[in-house]
């Protein structure tokens, strides 16, 4: 499909005046639009589903995930991954974002890039690609070059491939094992699919990573347990995740994070069996590191 037919490219009626209109009606216009995104993702819900829960399987087998884009799809793969290093204490290689024209595209535009198909199987051959990892495609528009070379290429290495687009039919949903495709409509300004459509992949980038994280252990209850307190403020809130959890005083929340070593899911069960770090350590190895399945089983 041509560019100029695809929905993403599409003039949005609601906002052919947006130009002459007052700065109040501009926004509420843009925000009337983005109330669509959170539809559009709905509707996409078991197939997301479906995705965290083969990603999570490959994840524990010590898979990557592993993000491929361009522009601002190429952006937003590459800020959910780093995300999780920090927020679930994952190793940075286990996570990995690829964006076209590389750490330069970060900041500006590196022309030509993502009109490549050969420069994304490249990029997943310099990394290493094999039948483990989780490769998640991401384009608003359904056809970049960079991406569906990518993704024919981790389909060929049997890796699991997830396509995210705001088309429907997308040719990166035709090359990979699960398409996920968030309908929303042109944009406010034509052709801005940093707008609505990023803010749909941000949302389903979300769901994916975290549903991921949380099949891993990585969650107890709502909090995040596998936080890394590397500095005042991570320590204070992982005595606080300790304290609220384990149903006990800060102080000792503390205490019990440092008989752990500083690791929360330690000190929660410390706190909540009795057992010494070596004991905890045990059971939640036993356990593929789920607090929940601890507790209920001692």
């Amino acid at each position: 499909m041509k560019l100029k037919q695809l929905i993403t490219e599409a003039r949005n009626p609601a906002s052919t005046h947006i130009d002459t209109m007052s700065t109040i009606n501009m926004v509420k216009t843009i925000n009337a639009e983005d109330q669509k995104v959170a539809q559009a993702v709905a509707e996409q819900n078991e197939t997301i589903a479906l995705a965290i829960d083969q990603a999570a399987e490959k994840f524990a087998d010590g898979g990557r995930l592993i993000y491929i884009g361009a522009g601002t799809s190429g952006r937003l793969g590459v800020l959910d991954a780093t995300e999780l290093v920090p927020t679930y204490g994952i190793e940075p290689k286990r996570a990995v974002g690829l964006i076209a024209g590389g750490k330069e595209a970060l900041f500006t535009a590196v022309e030509g890039a993502e009109d490549s198909m050969t420069l994304g199987i490249n990029d997943l051959q310099k990394i290493k690609l094999t039948a483990d990892d989780i490769v998640i495609g991401v384009a608003a528009s359904g056809r970049t070059p960079y991406v569906v070379g990518g993704l024919k290429y981790a389909r060929r290495s049997h890796a699991l491939t997830i396509a995210i687009a705001c088309v429907s039919k997308s040719v990166i949903g035709q090359n990979a094992d699960i398409a996920i495709e968030a309908i929303v409509g042109p944009e406010v300004i034509t052709g801005s699919t940093r707008m609505k459509a990023g803010t749909a992949q941000k949302m389903i980038l979300n769901m994916i990573s975290t549903g991921v994280m949380i099949k891993q252990g990585k969650v107890y209850q709502n909090v995040m347990i596998d936080v890394q307190p590397t500095n005042d403020k991570l320590i204070d809130r992982a005595s606080r995740i300790i304290s609220e959890t384990a149903v006990i005083s800060l102080k000792e929340a503390q205490t019990y994070l440092r008989l752990a070593g500083n690791n929360v899911a330690v000190a929660i069960v410390m706190a909540k069996t009795g057992k010494n770090k070596i004991e905890a350590t045990q059971l939640l190895t036993k356990y593929n590191c789920n607090v929940s399945a601890v507790l209920k089983n001692n």
